[in-house]
């Protein structure tokens, strides 16, 4: 186990003011309770600052069960705080965290070459930060509260898809070890809160939509309030059992936004995703899992073209440029531009 905690100590006084920033999903917003655990009663104060609004329902739910206190970036002055923390995220991973000179930074992804701070501590084999966080608490003998056990032992599990996705013993260790301090009805609650009513506009239009080919579904959405949406729908498909691969596509932003979910025998959804869209927008992910977004010019359809113009695009990329299959000779000649 990793001796961090008496470094982490020293980095603050009395009479700091830390602000924490994150990205908020259960793993960060884990992790900044933590984290803020820890330094309790040796900080004059400590904010957890989101970077951009929760949209997703079980997000929302994990916020509003555990009590979780947020001040969104926008709101405050950052000025105000001294100290700045950033946990389950790297300043080079989005642009609002590239403003700020950190005190500290704890991750789990791969270690970016510019993240610098006074205490670094990225453990990429690592499968979640909370597990980084636990093991802090447990060095520090400090036993977590039943909303703080839950929110890492939730930051785990959705973190390692339920250890679906790449994990060491020391995620099982802390994963067991916080169970003990959890009420599972509060985790079941958090976990059945996946969609919202408004979102089921969404699935009846997806169901309406979809096409499959070989054992590939796919789905366009056309515009969506978020893409959350995609991610849900992605992943309900895919419990199809004659489905292995599930792409799910919508216009959010003036993007064009893909999700890309698969059963994980011996496909990669990062590389297809990457093959598909990588020379038109941002695309990239995991074995299981993967996101693409592609500004609309790129894609040379108009922001009005019909939903099948859209669908057929997403199909042509994947399937031709992702190198999933030869192309047919009809599909060749009926190719579109990009």
């Amino acid at each position: 186990m990793h001796s961090v905690v008496p470094r982490l100590y020293q980095l603050f006084s009395h009479e700091d003011r830390l602000l924490i920033l994150i990205d908020p999903d259960p793993d960060s917003m884990a992790s900044a309770l933590a984290l803020k655990r820890l330094l309790w009663h040796r900080l004059t104060c400590c904010a957890l600052a989101p970077i951009r609004p929760i949209t997703r329902p079980q997000n929302q739910r994990m916020v509003q069960l555990l009590g979780i206190s947020l001040t969104p970036l926008g709101d405050l002055n950052p000025g105000d705080y001294n100290r700045k923390a950033l946990v389950d995220n790297q300043p080079s991973h989005h642009e609002s965290l590239r403003n700020f000179d950190y005190d500290l930074i704890i991750d789990h992804h791969p270690r970016d070459p510019l993240t610098k701070a006074r205490l670094v501590d990225i453990r990429p084999e690592y499968g979640a930060t909370s597990t980084i966080l636990t093991e802090y608490l447990r060095e520090a003998r400090i036993k977590p509260s039943l909303k703080l056990a839950t929110a890492l032992y939730y930051g785990i599990k959705t973190d390692t898809s339920n250890f679906e996705r790449p994990a060491i013993e020391a995620d099982v260790r802390a994963f067991h070890y916080l169970f003990g301090f959890t009420r599972k009805p509060l985790v079941r609650r958090l976990e059945f809160a996946e969609f919202n009513i408004p979102m089921l506009g969404y699935f009846q239009q997806a169901l309406n939509r979809f096409r499959i080919r070989q054992s590939r579904l796919y789905a366009f959405l056309g515009p969506v309030n978020t893409p959350d949406i995609l991610v849900i729908l992605a992943d309900f498909f895919l419990r199809a059992g004659e489905i292995s691969w599930t792409i799910v596509g919508g216009i959010y932003q003036d993007k064009l936004v893909v999700i890309f979910r698969n059963d994980a025998l011996r496909k990669n959804a990062g590389r297809l995703a990457s093959r598909a869209f990588g020379k038109l927008g941002s695309a990239g992910g995991h074995a299981a899992s993967a996101r693409a977004e592609v500004p609309i010019e790129a894609t040379q359809l108009s922001p009005i073209a019909r939903w099948q113009e859209w669908q057929d695009f997403i199909i042509h990329r994947v399937e031709y440029h992702g190198r999933l299959e030869p192309p047919t000779k009809a599909e060749i000649l009926a190719k579109p531009a990009v």
